[in-house]
């Protein structure tokens, strides 16, 4: 705790419990009004604790770590890091608002999140298929031998057991279990994918009318703008956090502008798959392809211009949707 002179009022530890945060509540309240709070890691471990605190009519900051030249010249304990977030909100170098994360983009930010992990999973068990074949009896690895990938793991799924025992009897066994996990985790796959493209309806469903978005790439763009997308300042913000805000990279008599690598990277990837497709099959984004290609753009830097773009516009529908959802 820090009044706001600065002055350290006390340091305490409490559990990250509901218990503790009673605790933690009732001991800040001790040294007077709570106005700001500095929390650490809003999207994880930290976001139990600012939901309380936001409940409580707090106004929490996100604060980044410590930066490494502090930690070196004054250690690394949880008090001097503790300190070191509420200096940063009182000197005004912390001002980012977190998500709130209590409404219909949470849920949508945890099917997508298993979603995700299901076709990793998936992805992983088709492999670990075909490195079995390899190795194989050839009379099995040809029977299997030019299959499409959903008619391979048909077949494995129906193996049956062979009548006589020995190296074939175990391969064929992983193969039929791999199968099958592999059906189970494509049948997981398509209910979180309707889970998915209705709760995007509902919050958004405007964002679906956009050419080239589909239900992943709208809910990687939603769960990048929160529950409460207000909290960015503008649409350049939202382009920032996403990643595709321009980056001076200009010495001497060179002037140029290169992609930016920060922020956040599924929201990227996502305004990179809208302006492929759009691309392919979108007219005005043709013209727009060839007029910037007249004027000795490179293909890499339309694309930049493209996500920049639909940064801005998508942004205007998702925040225009949750306000209307949420009035």
């Amino acid at each position: 705790m820090i009044d706001v002179t600065g002055r350290l009022l006390g340091t305490e530890a409490f559990a990250a419990t509901t218990h503790g945060y009673e605790a933690l509540w009732s001991w800040a309240r001790s040294h007077g009004r709570v106005s700001q709070a500095g929390v650490e890691g809003t999207g994880s471990y930290g976001a139990g604790l600012a939901r309380k605190l936001c409940s409580l009519g707090v106004a929490v900051i996100e604060v980044n770590c410590p930066d490494r030249s502090m930690r070196r010249s004054r250690g690394k304990t949880d008090a001097v890091d503790a300190e070191a977030a509420a200096r940063a909100v009182l000197s005004g170098r912390a001002t980012a608002v977190p998500k709130s994360g209590n409404g219909a983009v949470e849920a949508l930010r945890v099917f997508k999140l298993a979603k995700d992990s299901a076709v990793k999973s998936r992805t992983q068990a088709i492999n670990q298929i075909k490195a079995v074949l390899v190795c194989t009896d050839p009379h099995l690895r040809e029977a299997l031998a030019g299959l499409t990938n959903s008619t391979l793991i048909a077949r494995c799924a129906e193996l049956a057991d062979p009548a006589s025992p020995g190296v074939a009897l175990p391969v064929e066994l992983t193969l039929r279990l791999l199968a099958r996990r592999v059906q189970s985790l494509t049948e997981e796959i398509r209910q979180f994918g309707r889970l998915i493209r209705q709760r995007v309806q509902d919050t958004a469903p405007d964002l679906l009318e956009l050419h080239g978005v589909g239900p992943d790439s709208a809910a990687a763009l939603l769960v990048a703008a929160g529950d409460n997308p207000q909290r960015f300042h503008s649409e350049a913000s939202f382009a920032a956090l996403c990643g595709v805000s321009p980056v001076e990279r200009s010495s001497g008599k060179s002037q140029r502008r290169r992609l930016n690598r920060g922020g956040d990277r599924q929201a990227n990837a996502a305004l990179f798959r809208i302006a492929l497709t759009r691309l392919r099959d979108h007219p005005e984004t043709r013209a727009y392809l060839a007029r910037r290609t007249a004027e000795d753009r490179t293909r890499r830097e339309i694309i930049r211009y493209l996500k920049r773009y639909l940064a801005r516009k998508i942004f205007k529908v998702v925040s225009t949707s949750i306000a209307t959802r949420t009035a």
